[in-house]
């Protein structure tokens, strides 16, 4: 058996004694109801845990084999996708021009395929972007330290370009004409992919899962910026949410 380790203390004299006695050989007073079972463990007999103390080992064990947290320790994608369209904003209200000029897609378009990587950086009121970038701060960096920063970066520009053209597909069967801008496919997309990564996290670890009442919040905070902003599109934000879920479910079963 291996060496005892005193980490049990009477409350009647207060001295720490051995886990596999009943009752203090101190005092005399009953330490526990009854006797620990044994179980082997490393070549040697020691008491059996708990449910508790059996998650936190095992836990504390998968920690120790996967190292320490992958991931940047810097948010350079969290940076690049709040610091580039707050530069684009500034520089299109300074200098007066329309949000056209500035890569916002126009419904319809003529073979500028590029808008739509350009679009989802493209506002057109910073209240829009302010709201875009909390979801980018609260979400993005969590998702940093499991994927990396460049899978990352790439992972949250498909969600705005794929969620930018699912709109425009949308809008051109409707023939309106109409502008699509801002990132609301990346916040939703960013939400999406961070719920699931770490869900899967919590199952693996027995852990608690994330809060799905707040994350249910910013969702729906997101989806009601078409009421209030003309550029955004409810579209264009249920498909980069799409997306950012289904890359975030890849993540998670490429890692198992």
């Amino acid at each position: 058996m291996s060496e005892t380790e005193l980490r049990v203390v009477c409350k009647s004299c207060g001295a720490e004694v051995s886990p596999y006695v009943t009752e203090c050989p101190y005092c005399g007073a009953r330490v526990r109801k009854r006797a620990p079972k044994l179980e082997q463990r490393d070549g040697s007999l020691e008491a059996k845990m708990n449910r508790r103390e059996k998650r936190r080992e095992r836990k504390a064990r998968r920690s120790r084999e996967r190292g320490p947290k992958s991931g940047p320790a810097r948010p350079l994608a969290t940076a690049i996708l709040v610091l580039v369209p707050a530069v684009l904003l500034l520089v299109r209200i300074a200098g007066g021009g329309d949000l056209g000029g500035f890569g916002g897609l126009l419904v319809p378009f003529d073979s500028e395929w590029w808008r739509f990587l350009t679009a989802p950086f493209a506002y057109l009121s910073v209240g829009y972007l302010f709201v875009v970038s909390l979801a980018v701060v609260i979400f993005v960096p969590g998702i940093e330290r499991r994927l990396g920063s460049i899978p990352t970066l790439i992972m949250l520009v498909a969600c705005g370009s794929l969620g930018v053209f699912a709109a425009y597909g949308v809008e051109e069967q409707r023939a309106v004409l109409e502008v699509i801008s801002g990132g609301n496919g990346i916040a939703l997309g960013a939400i999406a992919a961070w719920y699931v990564i770490e869900r899967s996290n919590a199952t693996d670890f027995e852990d608690e899962k994330p809060d799905a009442l707040g994350v249910l919040v910013c969702v729906v905070v997101i989806m009601l910026l078409p009421l209030v902003v003309e550029t955004a599109n409810v579209w264009s934000a249920l498909a980069g949410g799409a997306v950012g879920g289904m890359a975030g479910l890849a993540a998670t079963l490429v890692r198992k």
